[in-house]
């Protein structure tokens, strides 16, 4: 074989071509819509199903810890019967023994205003009330009579049973602490998902750029392939090697199509996007050679302080105490009832309100509940409540052991990926000018085509490694986000606002090419 061979028209016809293969798959499209990462990142925070409903389990648990506010504060309440009415006949015993039916036809009415606290440390109610009725009996001698409650004051109380608002005062606060860490790391969550549907897109794209591309250079390899045959420095049997490589070459630009096209819908699903919005990614820049080295403890210490694994596992340990607290109580019960107050009852509304009239009402009641033979069930009760905490404590004991572990890996991988990248760009470059020299060697007899298409797969796959190492360096960026709701990168807490007030995201540039 001869090298040097003139074939101007088809280098020509190949190289003119060449600028074309790095276009946009849809730079044509009316409806193209560019979208950097930071700007899907925003809009899958502000606008994804998985941010919806991340935004309504954090209302819903914000309204647990408004209900549990409201247990803490005085209740204040007014009951009334307007009115209540009544005519029938009454079986009543006369002195003898025999019994006759009386008619009795009245209307009362009725007033009650009460002010009721809880007592957290006790776990009892204490109520202050004043409250007044009026009976009327009507028919032939109809009279008026009033019974007033200027005050009285009552007091509930459990002795040595469950105090549940004592309870409710430590394990409450760390639920809502809980939720409020878990609406940024959702949030952080919605973004590991962005970035991984982009990506897919991203790598989709670069596939198609790349099946586009050595779909057209196959079709004009197999033009001067033919060229040559006709001059005989080309076997068939070579020839026909190229022509089964451009019909591979279309069969993988037909697929790769496809799966840029079902990339494109997830995401642009996931975003929110109309049907007909054709979504460009642009290939972010990385900061590889300014991103810090995390150091693990620091890391840990960030992870312990902001994520909210630590108040779910306070929370838990809490729970199983409080459970344990519960089954003891049950055991036994003493009630404790009193009441202290004043009262009158007189014929007209002002003089049951005279002082001289009124009288003591006291009232003291205690209930015990004790039993003698329940053939251990409270102490079954118990022991299946300390059983529970320990086999709760042994899973928290393992949870926080696969969390550190998981802490460490995900730092190692942040901290080695920087130069992987940075190899993986090199040989990216390395590869793509491999291939281009290879093209050039092809073209004029210099190499033959198994070479060719060894430096083209090279190149692709290094092409895909590339955005592959791309897409693990945002990974492991938004994994450390993630875990301790910091950003070491620009070295500041990652916090979310309440849904509902408006959210004013900034992104740096330092991502940016």
């Amino acid at each position: 074989m001869k090298s040097g061979i003139n074939l101007p028209s088809a280098v020509r016809a190949l190289f003119m071509a060449l600028p074309a293969l790095a276009a946009s798959p849809d730079a044509g499209a009316a409806d193209t819509l560019r979208v950097t990462l930071q700007e899907a990142i925003q809009t899958g925070i502000l606008r994804s199903v998985d941010a919806v409903a991340a935004k309504n389990d954090y209302i819903a648990s914000y309204w647990e810890y408004r209900t549990y506010l409201t247990e803490l504060l005085p209740v204040v309440e007014l009951t009334s019967t307007l009115p209540d009415l009544s005519r029938s006949f009454n079986r009543f015993q006369n002195d003898d023994g025999s019994y006759t039916y009386v008619g009795n036809n009245y209307n009362v009415m009725s007033g009650r205003l009460s002010v009721s606290q809880n007592i957290p440390f006790t776990g009892g109610k204490i109520t202050v009330e004043s409250g007044l009725e009026r009976l009327h009996q009507q028919g032939s001698g109809s009279t008026n009579h009033y019974r007033s409650v200027p005050f009285a004051v009552t007091l509930e109380q459990q002795l040595g049973g469950f105090n549940s608002l004592k309870w409710l005062r430590r394990i409450e606060p760390l639920k809502y602490g809980e939720a409020q860490k878990n609406l940024a790391s959702e949030s952080e969550e919605i973004a590991l998902t962005v970035i991984n549907y982009y990506f897919n897109l991203l790598t989709e794209r670069s596939n198609l750029e790349i099946a586009r591309q050595n779909h057209e250079n196959a079709v004009k390899l197999y033009e001067i392939s033919e060229a040559r045959f006709r001059i005989g420095q080309l076997s068939e049997v070579d020839l026909m090697q190229m022509h089964s490589s451009m019909l591979s070459a279309e069969m993988d630009l037909i697929s790769a199509e496809a799966s840029h096209n079902n990339r494109m819908l997830q995401l642009r699903s996931y975003l929110g996007y109309g049907d007909q919005t054709v979504l460009a990614p642009e290939i972010p820049g990385h900061p590889a050679g300014i991103l810090p080295e995390l150091p693990y403890d620091e890391v840990l210490e960030k992870a312990l302080e902001n994520n909210p694994f630590t108040l779910n596992v306070q929370r838990r340990i809490l729970e199983s105490s409080r459970d344990i607290n519960r089954a003891r109580a049950e055991r036994w019960d003493v009630t404790l009832f009193a009441s202290f107050g004043m009262s009158a009852q007189e014929s007209s509304f002002r003089r049951s309100y005279n002082t001289g009239k009124w009288r003591d009402d006291q009232s003291v009641q205690v209930g015990i509940r004790l039993p003698i033979v329940d053939w251990g069930k409270g102490k079954g009760k118990v022991r299946v409540a300390q059983a529970n905490r320990e086999a709760e404590l042994a899973r928290i004991e393992k949870e926080q052991m696969d969390f550190r572990q998981n802490i460490f890996m995900q730092v190692q991988y942040f901290n080695d990926q920087p130069r992987k990248l940075e190899l993986a760009a090199e040989m990216d470059r390395l590869a793509a000018r491999r291939y281009e020299t290879s093209v050039e060697a092809f073209i004029l007899g210099k190499i033959d085509i198994l070479s060719l298409n060894d430096s083209r797969s090279a190149k692709d796959v290094a092409k895909r490694n590339y955005i592959n190492q791309l897409y693990l360096l945002w990974w492991y960026h938004y994994q450390i986000r993630a875990l301790t709701l910091f950003d070491f990168v620009e070295n500041r807490a990652v916090i979310y606002e309440r849904p509902g007030k408006k959210r004013n995201f900034t992104f740096d540039n330092l991502f940016d090419r």
